[in-house]
């Protein structure tokens, strides 16, 4: 768990803390679309090649795909892609904010 301590010298930390929390579950929302995104071209891999992209990890090379090393670094890029974007919406998502 992420604690998130807002000091505020205000007598009300609360408008604060909801500019704070609010700024956050934007970048939750930017990052769900972008997840959204790559899950689409990532299936769009699977389909053309009717494998999952795990397998695809594990077993192909550039050579096993129709358009080659481009083909390989796209599929290969989103996978990346997807991992960071779900290590990033765990992460924020886990924030406990707290007011001090």
């Amino acid at each position: 768990m992420l604690e998130l301590q807002i000091k505020s010298d205000s007598s009300d930390g609360k408008i604060e803390q909801t500019l704070i929390k609010n700024a956050i579950d934007s970048e939750v929302k930017n990052l769900q679309r972008s997840l959204s995104k790559t899950n689409d071209l990532l299936k769009q891999f699977e389909q053309k090649y009717q494998v999952s992209s795990d397998f695809f990890l594990a077993n192909y090379t550039a050579e096993d795909l129709q358009g080659g090393d481009d083909e390989y670094i796209s599929w290969l890029g989103e996978i990346q892609i997807k991992q960071k974007l779900i290590y990033s919406l765990e992460k924020l998502q886990q924030i406990n904010y707290l007011i001090k």
